[in-house]
């Protein structure tokens, strides 16, 4: 059985960043990353629904390591793909991907002080084992065989095309066709204004609001500090200043949740003026950032409304009809074409079988150490982003600690490092693996989900600030991490 010192699953935005900073900071170290596809990318390479981008700017979602060149700040997904395999050339991480490669099942053997993984090739039509020292899981958190989609009544009777925008058809012609999106996600909120440049018209379905924000597609300060500064001068002070206005903001959500909301809608009543219905359309029920803000560049949703080819529709779907849907009103909207952003199904560690010496492991049951390790289980790192900033802030921080302990272990002589539970841990209070946030796709899947604590470090603090102190800069051998021969 071949045997490597890590295994990267997954070679999408987390698992190139990964695998780079295991170049950088650990040469010599053999590895490899495992793609269940036939390309790198991740969700960049996934999604090919009309104007993918990204909802948080590229300065705090590029890598730390890489600077982002391209004059928009809120990119589009092939750019971002472009990026990740321009970072994956640079630092010659192409040659270590196994494509076509899908982990079905990683065990742990103490007698080894190895994971052994089985792995389906279905190429191939077998299955490989392979052995690895340390298991670094940068699969996301969403399935990628399927989204959420819930039960329609009468989707049998509709006589359109149903489209789901995580498999977007090629063949799919809209022009000059009514189309309805069903979601007011950051899905939705992309789809509706890119196909309402061909459709004849695109009504956005929404069973309740979401706060919306429209920003600048570009970054004016970064492009004017590009022109006068040194390139990784000119993106390491852009990075900083989004770090300190996404904390800023949050922050502010948190502590003055109804002034942030009145200046949001007021924002929103500036694009779309004093008669339109914002009561209704854009004012949720909940506090901004209860659940994700939804990023629009330069108003482009406003603007599609503003000019009559995007509606909104905010009211509960009854069911499908032959033509289109019904609203529990009565109401009926007309659509040779539906598309159903109705959200992602999240799955914890790529849908892995995972054992520890012949008996599965419940991740449920054990908990989070630094949002990154589990109790008593060994030498396994998950990447997992923030909900309420950038993912790649959280992801580029995981490389680092994981770069550090690979490092650690090597001096002390150690094949095993495994947090476990201090007498003082013993009986602390539980908390759910994220607090306060209240998505329906975060909410389905949280039982399955380790538990938090309420000291560190057994806490998934989603804080920037402090995740710098805990991870980077936090001691490794703090009696919690135990190092093992």
């Amino acid at each position: 059985m071949e045997t490597l010192d890590v295994v990267i699953v997954g070679a999408g935005l987390s698992g190139i960043g990964a695998a780079c900073h295991l170049e950088d900071r650990c040469p010599g170290r053999t590895y490899t990353l495992l793609e269940s596809r036939d390309a790198l990318g991740g969700t960049w390479d996934l999604f090919r629904y009309p104007g993918i981008r990204s909802d948080s700017d590229m300065h705090t979602l590029g890598y730390q390591f890489k600077p982002w060149k391209a004059r928009k700040s809120i990119a589009d997904g092939p750019s971002i793909r472009a990026y990740v395999e321009e970072a994956a050339t640079d630092y010659g991480v192409q040659q270590h991907i196994r494509y076509r490669h899908q982990l079905r099942k990683a065990a742990w053997s103490s007698a080894q002080n190895l994971w052994i993984l089985e792995i389906e090739r279905p190429e191939e039509g077998d299955t490989l084992q392979l052995g690895c020292r340390f298991l670094l899981m940068c699969s996301g958190y969403y399935d990628y065989e399927r989204g959420y989609r819930p039960e329609f009544e009468g989707l049998d009777d509709y006589e359109g095309r149903v489209v789901d925008p995580q498999f977007w058809p090629e063949d799919l012609d809209y022009e000059g066709k009514r189309v309805a999106v069903i979601g007011s996600g950051a899905t939705a909120m992309t789809i509706v204004p890119n196909m309402a440049d061909q459709a004849a018209h695109v009504t956005m379905v929404q069973r309740s609001p979401t706060y919306v924000v429209s920003r600048p597609e570009e970054d004016r300060l970064a492009n004017t500090l590009r022109k006068i500064l040194p390139e990784k001068w000119a993106y390491a002070l852009t990075r900083f200043k989004n770090v300190q206005l996404q904390r800023f903001v949050y922050a502010r959500t948190r502590s003055q949740p109804r002034e942030v909301r009145d200046r949001l809608l007021g924002m929103v009543r500036a694009e779309l003026g004093a008669d339109y219905d914002i009561d209704t359309h854009f004012t949720p029920r909940y506090d901004p950032w209860d659940q994700r803000l939804c990023l629009i560049p330069d108003g482009d949703l406003f603007e599609g409304i503003r000019e009559g080819r995007v509606s909104v529709v905010t009211e509960q779907l009854a069911r499908f009809t032959k033509s289109g849907l019904q609203m529990e009103s009565g109401r009926e909207i007309d659509a040779d074409v539906v598309v159903t952003a109705t959200g992602l199904e999240l799955k914890l560690l790529g849908g892995v079988e995972f054992e520890l010496d012949g008996a599965p492991i419940d991740f449920a049951k054990t908990w989070t150490y630094k949002g990154m390790m589990y109790s008593d289980v060994p030498n396994l790192v998950q990447t997992f982003g923030y909900i309420n900033a950038s993912w790649t802030l959280r992801a580029d921080l995981t490389s680092e600690y994981v770069c550090r302990l690979l490092e650690q272990m090597e001096s002390l002589g150690a094949e095993v490092c495994v947090p476990r539970l201090r007498s003082e841990d013993q009986g602390m209070p539980e908390r759910p693996w994220i607090e306060n946030f209240t998505s329906g796709y975060m909410q389905r899947s949280m039982h399955l989900m380790p538990r938090q604590g309420d000291h560190d470090p057994w806490r998934n603090t989603q804080n920037y600030a402090a995740d710098k102190k805990m991870i980077r800069k936090a001691p490794l051998e703090d009696g919690v991490l135990q190092f093992e021969r």
